[in-house]
């Protein structure tokens, strides 16, 4: 059984272990842990950062940053209501608030990690690395490290750019409580646990810290490179769940692809118990954004309630680290239910709209000019007696995030990655046709 008093450590990566842990009056560290994410740079750009719809003109519509904020008050109330629940089995220092102030920053930092053009973004990195006419970049790099170039992902990004790229570079990042950075981990484990998804949260350059954390917690170690996750990492992905299967939903209403009369019943669904006066409520409301407000506050309070519940009911498992399945899925049949019919609506509805996958094919381009000119210089510059001139401008471009020569290949690429990923969709678009000769 995992123990609270590991899972909540308060200490910091990266930073000297205090004597005296007490928080400061009516600032936990956990607090702490909200603030640095908030304020570091990455959270910032994803204000101009595709959610679902790329370079959107309609200012209603979610960014990364809109969707961060939501899915870390969601997440709030869910530890707190969990610490409420648990609180006879908490460390007696520990309030049900701190709970919360921990899910919301992991929620706060779930997408930092993201690159330009959303998940679009990820599959264009991947494919680049995959092609056969790249292959001779990465002929002197580890399969691992081949892996982790050709598997590109923004979970892993993102705890790179926490605990490594931010505030303290490469000497803990953010520095952030070991509570919250084990809450980030959806996947604790790195890309050769990827499986088919290729979903996982760690990347070679990042792996002794992986490892640092998961034994700070106490997390059970189920093979070599993988763990078992932190509990509240679980409230953390419901969070996230929750609010897209929503608000994709709002977005697409909004931008016109759907119509609301097709999303109430949806909603309703998920809104669960009696629904006449539910729907009069919406019926009386003076606009479709207020009736969707109506319906998205009573959809989330539901689904909250029904985490809480199975969050209890699987408790045991949880903390043994044998829980292997989705909070959402576990939750009773009629909002389960609900909740798959609204992220197959925008599947059907939304995904697939032509003026997105325009958008996203044109992603790919755009990414393609930025990795062949900076990966193609970041090689230059380890196999080149004298780099091309072209190529070190092209590094020049990276300023303080340029490699080194000395460096080797595969934390040369990574750079490479932190630049090109950090970047918003506006200025990815921008450099690209710069770089491309298509600027003016």
């Amino acid at each position: 059984m995992m123990d609270w008093n590991r899972l909540l450590a308060a200490d910091r990566l990266g930073a000297p272990r205090a004597p005296d842990a007490s928080p400061e009056s009516g600032r936990s560290h956990f607090h702490k842990d909200h603030d640095r994410i908030v304020f570091c740079s990455p959270f910032r750009r994803m204000g101009r950062k595709t959610q679902v719809h790329p370079m959107t003109e309609n200012d209603h519509v979610h960014t990364r940053l809109t969707h961060s904020i939501e899915v870390a008050c969601v997440g709030r109330s869910l530890g707190v209501l969990i610490g409420e629940r648990l609180r006879d089995r908490l460390p007696p220092h520990i309030e049900p608030y701190d709970l919360g102030a921990i899910v919301q920053a992991a929620c706060l930092a779930h997408d930092i990690g993201n690159p330009p053009f959303g998940h679009a973004g990820e599959y264009a990195i991947r494919d680049w690395f995959r092609r056969p006419e790249h292959a001779y970049l990465m002929q002197n790099l580890h399969a691992e490290e081949r892996r982790d170039l050709m598997t590109y992902e923004g979970n892993a990004q993102g705890f790179r750019i926490i605990t490594q790229l931010e505030n303290h570079r490469f000497e803990g990042g953010l520095r952030l409580t070991y509570a919250t950075l084990g809450s980030t981990l959806k996947y604790p484990w790195t890309s050769a646990h990827a499986a088919a998804k290729g979903k996982f949260s760690c990347y070679q350059s990042e792996q002794k810290l992986l490892e640092e954390v998961a034994t700070e917690l106490g997390l059970p170690q189920l093979e070599a490179g993988r763990w078992a996750r932190h509990p509240l990492s679980y409230l953390m992905e419901a969070a996230d769940d929750i609010c897209y299967a929503i608000l994709d939903l709002e977005d697409g209403i909004e931008i016109g692809m759907l119509p609301f009369e097709v999303v109430e019943p949806v909603l309703l669904k998920i809104c669960g118990g009696e629904h006449e006066l539910l729907k009069l409520e919406v019926a009386a409301a003076p606009s479709v954004r207020r009736k969707i407000s109506v319906l998205r506050g009573k959809a989330i309070d539901r689904c909250v309630r029904d985490v809480v519940h199975t969050f209890i009911r699987q408790y045991p498992r949880l903390m043994e680290g044998s829980y292997q399945g989705d909070l959402l899925n576990d939750c009773p049949e009629s909002m389960r239910h609900g909740i798959a019919e609204a992220k197959q609506l925008a599947r059907e509805r939304i995904f697939n709209e032509r003026r997105k996958i325009e958008i996203e094919v044109g992603s790919f381009t755009c990414l393609d000019i930025l990795l062949d000119a900076f990966c193609n210089a970041a090689y230059q510059l380890k196999v080149s007696p004298q780099m091309p001139f072209r190529m070190q401008r092209v590094l020049d471009l990276m300023e303080y995030n340029a490699p080194r020569r000395e460096w080797p290949l595969y934390e040369t690429y990574r750079r490479v990655l932190d630049f090109i990923g950090g970047m918003t969709d506006n200025y990815a678009t921008y450099l690209a046709q710069q770089v491309g000769g298509m600027g003016r």
